[in-house]
Parts: structure tokens; sequence; C-alpha cells
């Protein structure tokens, strides 16, 4: 049986950090990204040297905003990708997919490119529609396929599902927490559907107002 505290035995298996470069900004939350992608490498026994990681991200230049998709491979070796950064929607719409997760899966917590489920629903999105959500088997809000959830209360404050919920912990709801302009709760569909707003967010576009559509 294959242990979670190790690397699976996938060829194509990767850690995965999605970084925003702004050229007047440079990588945007650089350090909390590493210090994620180093957190995950530890626990899967998994060689990381954050000199060669900065090193890795130093190939990404120029005049415009990228996105940037550095990989840690199980031998420890870093690749970079770079693709051109759009510009934040203003609004997205989200549904509730049909899929469940598991609160307790190990995978849940680690950024990897074991995404199979986050990338079906990405890949049969329906028309209008911009991020599926996840609830777990106990009916809790999750996350979204490439965002976390954030619901704003009466009174201004951001509540977001909890880790137990069985989510990614991601670098903008970090930081949004550890600033106190977040706090983690167990959610569920009625909190979503009277929230003051609802946002998507993640380190690449930060937050984005949501609402839920039904399918």
């Amino acid at each position: 049986m294959e242990s979670p505290l190790c690397p699976p035995a996938e060829p194509d298996f990767r850690l995965i950090e999605t970084l925003a470069f702004r050229p007047k900004e440079g990588f945007i939350r650089r350090d909390r990204h590493l210090a994620r992608m180093s957190r995950s490498a530890a626990t899967l026994r998994i060689p990381f040297d954050k000199v060669s990681a900065v090193e890795a991200l130093s190939k990404a230049e120029g005049e415009n905003a990228l996105r940037c998709r550095l990989t840690l491979d199980t031998k420890g070796n870093f690749h970079l990708t770079t693709g051109a950064l759009a510009g934040n929607p203003c609004f997205w719409q989200q549904a509730i997919s049909k899929e469940r997760l598991n609160a307790s899966d190990f995978w849940l917590r680690h950024k990897t490119t074991r995404r199979h489920i986050y990338d079906a629903a990405r890949a049969s999105l329906p028309s209008g529609v911009d991020e599926m959500l996840f609830l777990n088997e106990r009916g809790e809000l999750c996350e979204g396929t490439i965002s976390n959830l954030f619901l704003e209360t009466p009174d201004g404050c951001l509540l977001t599902p909890t880790d137990a919920s069985g989510v990614l912990p991601g670098i903008l709801r970090e930081e949004l927490i550890d600033t106190g302009q977040a706090r983690p709760a167990t959610l569920r569909l009625s909190d979503l559907q009277k929230a003051k707003n609802v946002y998507a967010g993640n380190s690449l576009r930060g937050l984005i107002r949501a609402e839920l559509v039904t399918t």
C-alpha cells in the first residue's frame, strides 16, 4: 500500500507553485510560495534547496506581467514555465460540483500534480460558469478548482473553510489569515447563501467577487 508520506510512484509527479511576476514588484508572495513548497517537500521526503528555487525563478523577467509555474520533481530538480498573465476578471460565476472531496485526503493539503478531480471539473465547466466549488462528505464547503473560498459576513469579516474540511492551504488565504483579515470556519451552503459578499481567491489573482449559480 502506498504511503502518503512518500512521493507516489507516478513518473511525472511534481510539487507545484504558481506565482505572479510583475515587473515593478517582482514575484508576488514569493517567500510564502517557497515556504509552502519546502513544507510539502519535507513531508514527502523530497530534496528542496531554496537557493536553487530562487535561481530557477530568476529566469522570469521582462516588461509584462507573467504567470509562472515552478515545479519540483522527486529528485529535487526545479523547472519553470511562464506565460502572459491576463488582467483580472471583475466577477466570477460559481457552481457546486457533484463530486465530493474526502476531508481526510492527505493530498488535498499539498499542491501537486495529483489534481485529477480539479482538472476534470475545470475541463467540464458548464457554459457561463467560471469556477466549481466542492463540498466534502459532510456537506461542508471546501474550495474551488483553482481558488479558495471567502465569505464576507455582515460585520465585514472574511470567513474561509478550515483545513479540517479538506482544503489546500492557499497562499493568499494564508496571508489573509496571518494578517487578521480572514479567519477559518466550518461553512455550509447556507452560510454561502446568506453571505454579504462571496469571493474566490488565489495568490495569482487576489480576491474576485463571485456569485453562486445553479446548473
